[in-house]
């Protein structure tokens, strides 16, 4: 085990913005035995990592960073309308889609080409086009890093809400998340309600959906709209879509009638943030190698050699004019180390 532990390595290579910053002691695991034996080793703080796809490094980390490699999909059980498949955290997450694509798995068909890897997608409860990860979870297996011990969460445990959970509240750095199963649909149903889908589809001529229309549409329009991190630096979506009450929002309407929103339970509004900041003007900013991409105004972006701190500025400077111009304040999506 000793012999894996690397110290003073860089940690470019392992998060999608590529910001080059150095973690004091790293170790990549790829079974949930080793947990045990190395936290119980190192007493030093700790940071999990999968994809790495969804933090902001700003300073070296002086500790320990652990980079999640924990694999495998396996079918665990099955009833009358579903499949219950557990796959390993480290598992990356489009290529768990594509599996369960293949398989004729439905439900996590709307959330393909989202970045990063399994164990990300509960904390997160990533979502897409309409579906969120909680529509699918079943369990949640984790190993807590204090207290040296499995403790296995179920769907209702996990106090989902929008981009949130209980992994990044209550037990924020707490647990290392060792695998995830999720409750699969034999029997699509299938959910094109946002336009951009419906007008994919009609474009590639599709006549009989299924999952895999679905899935090929969300990739077109992903892949057309944000960058690939492999050639510029990104985190996907930086900031949250701010949720505003109804009173507030026609408030905003009538002052700005072009403001997009989506109507939620409960009299509240879903403003998308990507228009708020195209309409501050920051939509194709860069400063040195900090930028705000050319086609989507909430992914910013490392065009090369940026600091984190860099990036991190340019957000506080969106959020501030967002503020100012809208009364809106924006929250970030990606984790500040």
């Amino acid at each position: 085990m000793e012999n894996q532990i690397q110290h003073n390595i860089s940690l470019k290579p392992y998060n999608s913005f590529g910001i080059d910053v150095r973690a004091k002691t790293f170790i990549k695991i790829s079974g949930v035995n080793e947990c045990e034996h190395i936290l119980e080793e190192k007493g030093e703080d700790t940071l999990v990592l999968g994809g790495g796809s969804n933090i902001l490094f700003t300073k070296n980390y002086d500790g320990l960073i652990i980079k999640n490699e924990i694999s495998g999909i396996e079918k665990i059980e099955e009833d009358e309308g579903c499949i219950y498949i557990k796959a390993g955290a480290g598992v990356v997450w489009h290529q768990f889609v594509l599996y369960c694509i293949k398989n004729n798995y439905a439900g996590v068909e709307n959330l393909a080409l989202i970045p990063g890897c399994v164990g990300a997608s509960p904390i997160q409860n990533i979502g897409a086009y309409g579906a969120e990860i909680r529509q699918v979870v079943h369990t949640v297996e984790t190993f807590h890093k204090c207290d040296k011990a499995k403790v296995n969460f179920s769907n209702k445990d996990c106090a989902f809400g929008y981009r949130d959970s209980i992994f990044k509240n209550k037990y924020k750095n707490q647990l290392l998340i060792t695998s995830v199963t999720f409750r699969l649909f034999k029997k699509p149903v299938f959910n094109i309600s946002y336009g951009a889908i419906e007008k994919e589809l009609a474009n590639m001529g599709v006549q009989d959906l299924n999952i895999t229309a679905i899935a090929h549409a969300v990739i077109n329009i992903r892949s057309s709209k944000l960058p690939d991190p492999a050639q510029i630096g990104n985190a996907g979506s930086f900031f949250k879509n701010p949720e505003i009450e109804n009173d507030e929002f026609n408030t905003l309407k009538n002052n700005f009638p072009e403001i997009v929103g989506f109507a939620l339970p409960g009299n509240k509004t879903k403003l998308a943030a990507g228009w708020l900041i195209e309409q501050c003007g920051w939509k194709g900013f860069r400063r040195a190698d900090a930028g705000c991409h050319k086609n989507q105004a909430l992914v910013l972006v490392n065009y090369g050699t940026a600091k984190g701190e860099e990036i991190l500025q340019l957000s506080n400077e969106i959020i501030a004019s967002v503020q100012q111009k809208f009364g809106v304040i924006l929250e970030r999506e990606v984790n500040i180390i």
